[in-house]
């Protein structure tokens, strides 16, 4: 975003001093320039927003003993020597409480500023140093200095809320998938089991209300953010409040995960490892591989490969209570299922210098993954029908294959005209392909009755184009305008034969389904500043969406389109910018997913048929969810690089998207059947509030050790119209959820050591006037330990949900005339994980 003023080329290669070592009690001095202009750009070039990258600029010292043989590249005085290492000093500790944790050193009383300050100026040039006599000569160690922008300077120059995970962060614990890596934000839930991920829900709102991004890119329906490893992500960056920029399908708010970047230096980084949960061995292996040629032209290169096998104890229950007759069914399902999964993930990035102010980025992304999966159950009905049902059987073994396989090539060409102008163009294609079989073999009394085979094939197209472009203004004014386009079409092929013949009753709905979506988009905003403490973002985005659904038996259309303002601000209470308010007041919308428009219904086998265990079809006539939301927040910068802050949220929603579950008159049966649809219902409302505390020990506690806590607790209310309360909540939301967390460095050893707790309690909603909803309280202990055996190599063991507890969801609905209470789930599995990591 962008901040007051702006720096020159020379200002900003000054190197930013972390807090906690500049001369004076709580001032920053400003130091000596390092040779060759090395540092971190304090202020935003021209035409930087909110998606702008964080600007990285890198050194390498050799340093030796004193008796030492000279620097390769010619002696350098003592006294210059030793007024390079000064400088480099402070920002190598910095970058090493990056890479660690903050401050772990001791605080050392610091000299005054205007001590400093004079010292500097009276300092005499140095002579150059006497030779001295010739030594053998002593291995140099290679020591780089990381000029990195912070998450924190990045979170605090923006001007609306951003919070920005950086690499260190996501290292930490060492999480298999990207979901155990955000729950851990605050307001951050995820769905699933303990431990084992699942979609991402920002403010608890499940069902799509929180904007995935790869690289600022939607990606196409089958991919999910636990199919990327976190190895081959550079940072990930999460929004509270849309912008124009990132697109406002963000009611709840926005996480663009970034893949690692092109730097310009070498390095190769490795990592091997496997996990272990329940006695199955998960073996993973990455490689990162980065380096630059030419003039000004870098490459990086990631590439993942893991086997996993889970297995899982499943439990699910349903209890039916007949009105009419008062009696009860009860009906047991007891098993185990088996998963394995092998992925391979690449991702590169080519970075082409074309000019002094031109720059051509190519990026490939490549995933595919495999799964192989089995289960065993064994059913009990009590009291046992008599007669049987048709259909009826106590025992049912399923076995199925899948395969997901997607690719996208993105092109970005940046250039500057102008020292204030920059224009932006970016381009992309992506193809995903999926494939699934799966048999389902019923059996009764221990002999075959029923087999269902059913084979899918999908294949999604997809392209995107965005331009952009950036001006700043002499007084202060950075405006941005872009136009977007992107498109999406998915082909769907589905066979479902019982005993051998297609499936009675989908004759009318073919095999061949097909979808689109269209998208226009339009933007402008403008960011400034009002004296030294206002700063202001104002936004307005335009888009026209139209989808189309076509099948043998019918084909819909529909067109809509969304206008949402934007405005967000910022005001700084002092003039170091350590404590601000932020404010937004924002429109946005939520779109039906490409599954949810299309109407072929996918038929339920369980006997009997109950609310419980509806068929499942889309809603062609489907409309986009609008929202207008408030945030308010307060953030306080502490002195030993801890936060503390408190954001309040709220939103207003329109035309809301919900899975209605009713008794229907279908084609594809000739008795009612209970289906489950989305439908739009009406309108809802939700806020909250967030409250976030990140500090070291000794910043509170006199003489405690520099233990780094993170912490943050979050409430959550919601209402939707029209549905009886008092558990009438938006999808998926609790009331509240937790973190707390704590990592210490040990002097003695080169051991680092940190310990995670998540909470979320258990949840009640009513969907529907018929059904209500229910899940378990998760609490989930997370712990690591990082041994560094030298400079280039660690070991990290780690253990997750080490608080293993059983998690169920389930339901109660009442028709009217019967009440069926129904639960599934079982135990969760703590999981263990040894890791190697070299950079070379």
């Amino acid at each position: 975003m962008k901040t007051r003023g702006q720096k020159s080329s020379r200002d900003a290669a000054k190197p930013r001093i972390p807090r906690g070592f500049a001369p004076g009690a709580g001032r920053r001095a400003r130091p000596a320039p390092w040779p060759g202009g090395v540092g971190l750009a304090r202020r935003r070039a021209p035409g930087y927003s909110l998606k702008s990258p964080p600007q990285r600029v890198k050194k390498s010292f050799l340093h030796g003993p004193a008796t030492g043989p000279p620097h390769p590249h010619g002696k350098l005085p003592a006294m210059q020597t030793l007024r390079v290492l000064a400088a480099a000093l402070p920002v190598a500790c910095g970058s090493a409480f990056a890479q660690t944790s903050p401050d772990d050193a001791a605080p050392t009383p610091a000299a005054p500023a205007s001590a400093a300050r004079a010292e500097t100026r009276q300092r005499p040039a140095a002579p150059p140093a006497a030779p001295q006599p010739a030594k053998p000569a002593a291995q140099l160690e290679r020591v780089e200095v990381n000029g990195a922008a912070s998450d924190e300077s990045v979170r605090r120059a923006s001007t609306a809320s951003k919070i920005v995970i950086t690499r260190e962060e996501i290292d930490r614990y060492g999480d298999s998938t990207l979901g155990e890596v955000l729950k851990r934000l605050p307001g951050v839930t995820t769905g699933g089991r303990p431990g084992r991920g699942g979609d991402i829900r920002m403010r608890g709102m499940g069902g799509g209300y929180t904007q995935i991004l790869v690289n600022g890119e939607r990606m196409p329906p089958g991919f999910s953010l636990d199919q990327l490893p976190p190895e081959q992500v550079e940072r990930i960056e999460v929004l509270r409040a849309p912008t124009a920029e990132y697109g406002t399908r963000a009611v709840a708010g926005t996480i663009n995960v970034v893949l690692r970047e092109a730097l310009k230096k070498k390095l190769n980084e490795m990592r091997a490892g496997f996990a272990t949960e329940r006695g199955r061995i998960s073996p993973s292996a990455s490689w990162t591989r980065n380096d630059n040629f030419g003039d000004g032209h870098a490459y990086t290169f990631t590439v993942n490969g893991m086997r996993g096998e889970r297995v899982d104890n499943i439990i699910n229950d349903t209890l039916t209570h007949t009105i009419a007759t008062n009696s009860d069914s009860l009906l047991s399902s007891r098993g185990q299922s088996e998963d394995t999964r092998r992925s391979l993930n690449m991702n590169g990035r080519l970075q082409l210098k074309l000019g002094p102010a031109e720059t051509l980025t190519i990026q490939p992304f490549l995933v595919t993954n495999r799964s192989d999966s089995g289960s065993h159950l064994r059913q009990t009905t009590t009291p046992r029908p008599d007669p049987l049902p048709k259909d009826f059987f106590d025992q049912v073994d399923t076995t199925g294959d899948s395969r997901f396989t997607m690719g996208r090539l993105h092109a970005r060409w940046q250039a500057k005209p102008g020292t204030d102008t920059r224009i932006d163009m970016r381009a992309g294609l992506g193809r995903a392909t999926g494939d699934s079989h799966s048999l389902r073999q019923e059996r009764l009394a221990g002999v075959a009755t029923r087999l269902q085979e059913d084979t899918t094939r999908s294949h999604d197209n997809s392209w995107n184009a965005l331009a952009k472009v950036s001006h700043t203004l002499g007084n202060d004014h950075s405006l941005v305008a872009g136009l977007e386009g992107e498109g999406n079409t998915r082909h769907q092929n589905r066979v479902t034969l019982v005993n051998g013949a297609p499936q009675p009753g989908l004759d009318d709905f073919g095999d061949d389904l097909d979808a689109s979506s269209t998208r226009i988009a339009t933007y402008a905003q403008d960011e400034w500043n009002v004296g030294k403490q206002w700063d202001f973002y104002a936004g307005a985005r335009w888009e026209g969406i139209s989808t189309r659904s076509t099948a043998a038996a019918y084909s819909v259309s529909n067109r809509s389109s969304v206008f949402t303002p934007l405005a967000h601000a910022r005001y700084k209470l002092d003039e170091a910018g350590r404590q601000m308010l932020r404010m937004s007041l924002t429109r946005s919308y939520r779109s039906p997913q490409l599954q949810d428009l299309i109407a072929r219904p996918t038929i339920n086998n369980q006997v009997p048929q109950q609310i419980n265990t509806p068929d499942r079809a889309g809603n062609p006539k489907l409309k986009p969810e609008l929202a207008t939301g408030l945030e308010i927040g307060f953030e306080n910068y502490l002195s030993k690089g801890g936060l503390l802050s408190v954001n309040l949220f709220a939103r207003r929603i329109t035309d809301l998207m919900r899975t209605v579950t009713a008794l229907e008159t279908v084609e594809w049966s000739a008795t009612p059947r209970w289906v489950a649809r989305p439908q739009n219902i009406g309108k809802a409302s939700t806020a909250g509030i967030e409250l976030e505390a990140r500090f070291r020990a000794d910043e509170f506690i006199p003489d405690a050790l520099p233990i780094n806590i993170r912490s943050n607790l979050s409430f959550f209310t919601s209402r939707v119209d029209g549905i009886p309360g008092p558990n009438n909540r938006i999808d998926g939301q609790p009331k509240a959820t937790a973190n707390l967390g704590a990592d210490y460095r040990l002097r003695s050893l080169p051991l680092s050591l940190g310990l995670t707790l998540n909470w979320t309690p258990s949840t009640t909603i009513q969907q529907t006037l018929l059904t209500e909803s229910t899940a378990s309280r998760k609490l989930v202990a997370d712990g690591f330990a990082l041994w560094a055996i030298n400079t280039e190599q660690s070991l990290r063991l780690s253990a997750s949900n080490l608080s293993a507890q059983n998690y169920f969801t389930g339901s109660i609905s009442n028709t009217g005339d019967q009440i069926v209470t129904s639960r599934s789930g079982g135990p969760s599995y703590t999981q263990w994980q040894l890791r190697w990591e070299m950079k070379i």
